[in-house]
């Protein structure tokens, strides 16, 4: 099975080709320029260098949110987009799911989160000691819920994404539960990962057209939101 991996849904921009059980190439860049201008020129380079013939792919995975709207708008773009034009399956890997999977062997709770806004992120658990297991589905909620949560299940935890610079603080004051950070290098989206777990689901036949597939948000956009408002107090005034 060869698998295309589509990862925009933050900063960070990546593409990966997964054959038969191994990450052949992964193109990653974690650096403020629209995804728009990254995400073709990597997936071209990296067929490129791997001589992949992209009519070859089985299916194409794309991180699905949550994330940025614009960044999951783009990958979701990108991946219809090839999937419509080759006419192949497309593989929705949540966001959140593909962060804790690239973490095997740890006995601690993953708990991927990334910045919502508003004191806000979207987070979950997962564990992946021997099987990858959820123990609590992607979401978005306060970070006191969620260490609330963790606190409650009373067992150490790894954080990673670019939730935790920004709820750092938060974390050590509020944590009262064994913890540590990911290191840099482990605490980002990665199209491989995305990649390895949408050939989990792909075998499992979890696969969807091109036109079925749409971004999982999680919560509305702030347009949607002021939208929303405006719309309330129209409706309350007389």
């Amino acid at each position: 099975m060869k698998i295309l991996g589509i990862e925009s849904a933050s900063v960070t921009a990546s593409a990966a080709i997964w054959e038969d059980d191994m990450l052949t190439a992964e193109y990653t860049v974690n650096h403020k320029k629209t995804h728009s201008q990254t995400l073709l020129p990597m997936i071209d380079e990296i067929v490129r260098m791997t001589e992949t013939e992209l009519q070859t792919l089985d299916a194409i995975a794309v991180s699905g949110g949550p994330g940025s709207f614009t960044g999951l708008r783009i990958g979701s773009a990108t991946a219809k987009g090839l999937g419509f034009a080759l006419e192949k399956p497309l593989i929705h890997v949540p966001t959140l799911d593909a962060m804790a999977y690239a973490h095997f062997g740890t006995d601690r709770l993953i708990c991927p989160m990334l910045d919502a806004k508003r004191s806000q992120v979207y987070c979950g658990l997962y564990e992946f000691h021997e099987a990858f297991q959820v123990i609590k589905e992607q979401a978005a909620m306060e970070i006191s819920e969620l260490l609330q949560e963790i606190n409650r299940l009373g067992r150490s935890v790894v954080f990673l994404g670019d939730g935790v610079p920004v709820n750092r603080e938060r974390i050590e004051a509020e944590c009262s539960v064994p913890y540590v950070f990911a290191p840099s290098f482990a605490s980002r989206q990665r199209a491989g990962a995305v990649a390895a777990l949408g050939a989990v689901y792909a075998l499992r036949g979890e696969t969807e057209t091109a036109g079925e597939h749409k971004p999982e948000y999680l919560r509305m956009s702030q347009a949607e939101r002021e939208r929303q408002k405006k719309l309330q107090k129209e409706a309350q005034s007389p």
